[in-house]
């Protein structure tokens, strides 16, 4: 059966949104189940109208799928008398044509599918290729990227796009951080007596957060992209978080010590010493935490994970890393 027939008995369908329906094609290749091997390679070679040669054929029985047929094992099968419905395999996984992109683009990265069939209403419309595939597969990595940036993805190629459309895509996002910043001034003014007494403890204040919201971007990053690739599900939160916390401490420890060489280099007492190092630790460890529950967390409401990007769990990470670190402060040198 021709793509010209198929496409005449197939329901025009209207799909809007970004779906399956933006990538899938239409131009595919199908063969009647009907068909012996030597019809069917007739057929198949009629269907072609370039170089771009298929791996795979899906057999129909009038605009319903029947199957997926190897084009290798179609050309090298010795009987040419036989059906084709004994050469195909049945096809178990298939997409709608409103399937949204990121949900589909998780299973395709679990199956390792190079073709999966496009149904609406029992009809098959359209197909996913080796090439479909591949570009659904980078757009979501792409868009995940921009996302944990801080940024909302990209319509056009980066150099197509105007300064204006970026000032755009970015600037909410930089407001919202600004805003969130502005309670870790509010934390500083509020321990604005524990600095006094010690001004040493300023010294270390951008070594503490950058170090809490460094942590916090790795983990993050990491687990998202886990996700998106079905590899940590919600059921995992036990194990992501012992093994963040795990991790963790092994680098709270190394990070402890460098703080010790820190201050000591920096000709620090023994109590802002201690301090330092105490606070590393435990900002550190906090830090894993954060970053492994919220994206789950996230995740299981309903929200995409890359949105609440690095940068917004950074922000969190230094207000709430500056409050551990006053906290220390004010138990070791007894300060109200």
């Amino acid at each position: 059966m021709s793509q010209q027939l198929l496409t005449a008995v197939a329901p025009a369908t209207v799909f809007d949104g970004d779906t399956l329906s933006h990538y899938m094609s239409e131009k595919f290749i199908a063969l009647a189940d009907h068909f012996c091997v030597h019809e069917a390679r007739e057929s198949f070679l009629s269907q072609l109208h370039n170089d771009d040669i298929p791996g795979h054929v899906f057999v129909v029985a009038g605009n319903k799928l029947r199957g997926i047929l190897s084009v290798r094992k179609l050309l090298q099968e010795a009987d040419t008398g036989q059906p084709i419905c004994a050469l195909m395999d049945s096809c178990t996984f298939h997409v709608k044509p409103d399937d949204e992109r990121q949900q589909v683009a998780a299973q395709l990265a679990d199956r390792q599918l190079s073709v999966v069939p496009v149904i609406d209403k029992g009809v098959l419309v359209g197909g996913l290729m080796e090439k479909e595939i591949d570009r659904l597969l980078a757009d979501d990595v792409t868009e995940d990227v921009q996302r944990q940036g801080a940024t909302l993805p990209l319509e056009q190629p980066y150099l197509e796009t105007s300064p204006l459309s970026l000032w755009k895509k970015r600037s909410v996002w930089l407001l919202l951080l600004f805003v969130a910043e502005a309670y870790t001034s509010s934390v500083i003014q509020h321990f604005e007596e524990a600095l006094e007494s010690a001004i040493a403890l300023a010294f270390f204040i951008p070594l503490l957060i950058g170090t809490g919201g460094n942590s916090g971007t790795q983990i993050t990053s990491t687990l998202v992209r886990a996700m998106a690739l079905g590899e940590v599900h919600l059921r995992d939160m036990g194990r992501v978080i012992r093994k963040e916390v795990t991790t963790s401490l092994l680098i709270a420890i190394t990070l402890g010590a460098a703080g010790c060489f820190r201050a000591w280099m920096m000709g620090i007492g023994p109590e802002i010493t201690i301090i330092v190092s105490l606070t590393l630790v435990c900002i550190t460890l906090w830090s894993a935490v954060v970053s492994s529950v919220i994206p789950m967390v996230l995740k299981r409401v309903g929200i995409d994970p890359a949105v609440v990007s690095a940068p917004f769990i950074a922000t969190l990470i230094d207000g709430t890393g500056l409050i551990i670190y006053f906290k220390i402060a004010q138990t070791f040198l007894g300060l109200g």
